[in-house]
């Protein structure tokens, strides 16, 4: 089969699943147009911004891709290229959009709170402590794998000390972004032209960066730009999200879309043949497609980093309760498209079960760009873009995961009755935003520095578990407020075994290379080992917690 035709049935089935399942489930939990969100309700200007749909999907979509949906397919094409298309379709419409979906839905119903609120509010104040010191140590693991993955996109020197005149342009255009970004914010904010004028103005910001980036890239080390990524996303998650987060998405949703439109199109013209075998094997280097394949592949299929933005960033901004649907349930859908042209990708340029060489990033900007020469675009124009929309999907999502890091931390301290008047030092110290940030943002940097490919493992397991956490939840959220909420439970059974059958085996690998004295770097390694041992033991408390809540009897009425 060649990746036209798999580009053609992932799109089929992905339409039919918004227009079919999305709008049932909108229609089976229920829709109230003229219900006054939280975004109204609450508006602060700093967190509870109403925004357009346009605008709230352009953060949705770009939080939760990141470089997820390319990293993930492309790794686990190990196994064959049926596997993965499977899971994507399959996992992303059953899996992932329902998560997202009713992660939204029930934090919109909720004032907007997280989901660590929702569980305190449906299972219980320790439920939702664990949640969140949970959710805060995932958040780390986000930080430091995105961060790494961004760097290395901005990386302008090669080992020879040669410049990369893609990378060096890339990094140039993200921080041009970045500024524009902010001046868009105040644009936006204090003045009321349509969205007509809004649009030709941005869209005018973002070829002015490119243009200034392809020809005055910037070269430096990826060690310096760790430094930046982290000093920038420090600042980006603790100024009010119209400042920098609204229009940054803003800018991005037409950069992403254009790369995924061109990414299309650019297979349509080269109808690439699939160079991968369909299926490989069940142990392919001593990784089991179970459940290696399932934790591998994250974002495109369900992550659970979906539910914090869901209910931690996207959800205060919704205007409308009609936009949910989109928003939520439309952007996972479209992830699952990028998945799948990341599959395509990596088919194409695979020679037999032999992966490409380089890392996946720069296997999807190659096969893009070689894509876009049938269209007379120059490879060097083509996939200094793709390279540019793909450090914009990870600084995004670093922007947003940052920010519900920083808010789990504090969230942590404070109770849904605590008398904000009259904190104890200790709720005063916990709650401030800057020590949260700080103290998220610390450990991810330590982190950072063993590489993505060192953390990507324990992080998809923790991703996971992560998802069937919050499906648990929002199950007992439907269940409470007497909804149905059956389309949760398989989702949320097979993650709870996907996941903890990939911690158990992360934890015996990590403690075996430990005491055998093989690991080449043991504080690296004891570091990812206890944060696995204590992902574990709070994933499986909060699980037991929430699964009780969800088969208790409810009191009878009076």
């Amino acid at each position: 089969m060649n990746g036209l035709t798999i580009m053609l049935i992932a799109i089929v089935v992905l339409v039919a699943a918004y227009l079919l399942y999305g709008r049932w489930l909108a229609k089976t939990w229920g829709i109230d147009e003229k219900a006054k969100t939280p975004a109204y309700e609450l508006e602060d200007g700093v967190d509870y911004v109403p925004a357009d749909r346009g605008v709230v999907f352009g953060h949705q979509f770009a939080s939760i891709a990141g470089a997820g949906p390319i990293n993930g397919p492309i790794q686990a094409a190990i196994f064959g290229w049926v596997p993965v298309l499977l899971w994507c379709l399959l996992g992303g419409v059953f899996f992932g959009a329902v998560q997202d979906f009713s992660a939204m839905y029930a934090s919109v119903k909720n004032k907007g709170h997280s989901i660590g609120v929702i569980i305190e509010l449906y299972i219980g104040k320790v439920g939702k402590k664990l949640f969140l010191l949970f959710c805060w140590l995932f958040s780390i693991l986000v930080v430091a794998a995105f961060a790494d993955i961004v760097a290395g996109t901005f990386n302008g020197l090669a080992e020879d000390g040669s410049h990369i005149a893609a990378n060096g342009s890339v990094a140039t255009t993200s921080i041009l972004f970045i500024l524009a970004a902010v001046a868009l914010g105040f644009f936006l904010k204090n003045t009321k032209f349509s969205k007509t004028v809004n649009t030709a103005v941005a869209i005018g910001l973002l070829v002015l960066c490119i243009a200034i980036g392809l020809a005055v890239p910037v070269y430096q080390s990826t060690g310096f730009w760790h430094l930046f990524v982290f000093v920038y996303i420090f600042i980006a998650s603790i100024v009010p999200v119209w400042a920098l987060l609204q229009p940054r998405d803003y800018l991005n949703s037409y950069l992403l879309i254009i790369m995924i439109v061109a990414a299309i199109v650019g297979i349509i013209a080269y109808n690439p043949e699939m160079n991968l075998p369909t299926f490989t094997s069940f142990n392919v280097n001593g990784s089991y497609l179970f459940p290696t394949l399932f934790v591998t592949i994250a974002c495109g299929a369900i992550s659970g980093f979906h539910s914090l933005v869901s209910s931690g960033t996207a959800s205060k901004q919704i205007k409308n309760e009609k936009d949910m649907l989109p928003v939520s349930f439309g952007a996972m859908l479209m992830e699952s498209m990028l998945a799948i042209i990341s599959l395509v990708c990596v088919g194409f340029l695979a020679s037999g079960a032999s992966l490409p060489a380089g890392t996946p990033p720069q296997i999807f900007a190659s096969a893009i760009a070689t894509f876009l020469t049938k269209l007379g675009i120059p490879v060097k124009v083509s996939s200094t873009l793709i390279l540019l929309a793909v450090s914009a999907f990870g600084l995004t999502s670093l922007d947003s995961v940052a920010r519900v890091g920083r808010l789990s931390f504090q969230e942590f301290f404070l109770d849904s009755d605590t008398d904000m008047e009259h904190l104890t030092p200790i709720q005063k110290i916990g709650s401030n935003k800057y020590v949260a940030t700080f103290s998220t943002l610390i450990l991810a940097f330590i982190l950072a520095k063993m590489g993505y490919a060192n953390i990507w493992p324990l992080f998809g397991s923790a991703n996971q578990l992560l998802g069937a956490l919050s499906l648990i939840a929002c199950a007992v959220f439907l269940k409470h407020t007497h909804r149905k909420g059956w389309m949760l439970w398989v989702p949320m059974v097979c993650m709870l075994a996907i996941t903890f059958t990939a911690l158990t085996l992360k934890i015996v690998g990590l403690s075996t290379a430990i005491m055998a004295g093989t690991s080449a770097s043991v504080f690296g390694d004891g570091l990812q080992l206890v944060f696995a041992i204590l992902l574990f033991a709070l994933g499986v408390v909060v699980a037991i917690m929430g699964i009780r809540k969800l088969f208790e009897k409810e009191p009878q009425q009076a």
